[in-house]
C-alpha cells in the first residue's frame, strides 16, 4: 500500500470517546474541527488507500467518495429512532455497486466506534423485500444451488461471524449462524458477515492491507447477493 502509517490513530477512537459522553449539538459545534481533524480526513485517506484494491476485484464498485455511497453520516436521523441522540458516535466506510432506483446492494465495509473495529460484508433488503437484491437475486440463487451457503459457511466460519435478521410478529429478529437453510432465504431481510478487530489494529501500517484481504475473502458474498447475471 505505500503507507509509512495507518491513516487511522489514536485520535479517532478518542474523539467518538468523548462524543458519546457528549452526545449534543453544543459539543459537536465547538468540536468541529476536530471531528474533520481526527474523523473526516482518516477516513478519506484509508478510502483512497483501498480504492486501487477494491477497484482490482470489481471495476464497478461505487468509489465517487461521497457521504452516503462511500461514508456513513454522522447524523443520526432521530424521527423514528429510541436513541434521540444527534450524533453516531462511529463511521463506516462503505463499498458498493449502484443499481437503478433506491434499492439496497450488498457492502464491503470497515467500522470504527470509541472501541471497537468491524470488517466485513453486509447487506439489507430495505422497505420493500420483494423488490430487493437479497429476494430478486439472493433468494433465487440460494433455491438453485443449496449447496453453495453450507460452502462458504465451511470457507469462512472460523475467521468470521454471521448473523442475520428477518421480522418476527413484528418485531426485528437477530439469528445468531449461517443462513444455510433455504426456507431462511424465503424471510431474511438482512445479513452480515464480519470481524471483530482491536482499536490498536486500525492503528497499525498494515491495516489497508488486512482491510483489503478480508474484502476479496467476503467479494463472492456480495458477488452472490447483489450482481445479476
Amino acid at each position: 500500500m505505500g503507507a509509512v502509517k495507518s491513516p487511522i490513530s489514536k485520535d479517532t477512537f478518542r474523539f467518538f470517546q468523548q462524543l458519546s459522553r457528549n452526545n449534543h449539538k453544543e459539543w459537536m459545534d465547538e468540536n468541529r474541527e476536530r471531528y474533520r481533524a481526527c474523523v473526516v480526513e482518516p477516513f478519506r485517506k484509508l478510502f483512497e488507500e483501498l480504492c486501487p484494491g477494491v477497484l482490482e476485484l470489481d471495476s464497478e464498485f461505487d468509489v465517487c467518495g461521497r457521504t452516503g455511497a462511500n461514508f456513513s453520516r454522522i447524523n443520526r436521523d432521530i424521527r423514528f429512532a429510541k436513541d434521540k441522540t444527534p450524533y453516531k458516535p462511529q463511521m463506516y466506510l462503505k463499498f458498493e455497486r449502484s443499481v437503478p432506483g433506491d434499492g439496497e446492494t450488498g457492502q464491503l465495509y470497515v467500522g470504527i466506534a470509541k472501541d471497537a473495529v468491524t470488517t466485513g460484508f453486509r447487506i439489507y433488503s430495505g422497505g420493500k423485500r420483494k423488490e430487493s437484491m437479497l429476494a430478486v437475486v439472493a433468494q433465487a440463487r440460494v433455491e438453485a444451488n443449496s449447496k453453495w451457503m453450507a460452502q462458504q459457511k465451511k470457507r469462512l466460519s472460523r475467521k468470521y461471524e454471521s448473523y442475520w435478521y428477518n421480522t418476527v410478529k413484528g418485531a426485528w429478529t437477530r439469528h445468531e449462524g449461517w443462513p444455510t437453510d433455504v426456507e431462511d432465504w424465503r424471510k431474511i431481510q438482512a445479513w452480515i458477515v464480519r470481524k471483530k478487530l482491536k482499536p490498536g489494529d486500525a492503528t497499525r501500517a498494515t491495516f489497508p492491507k488486512e482491510i483489503l484481504k478480508t474484502f476479496k475473502e467476503l467479494y463472492p458474498l456480495l458477488k452472490l447477493t447483489s450482481i445479476p447475471d
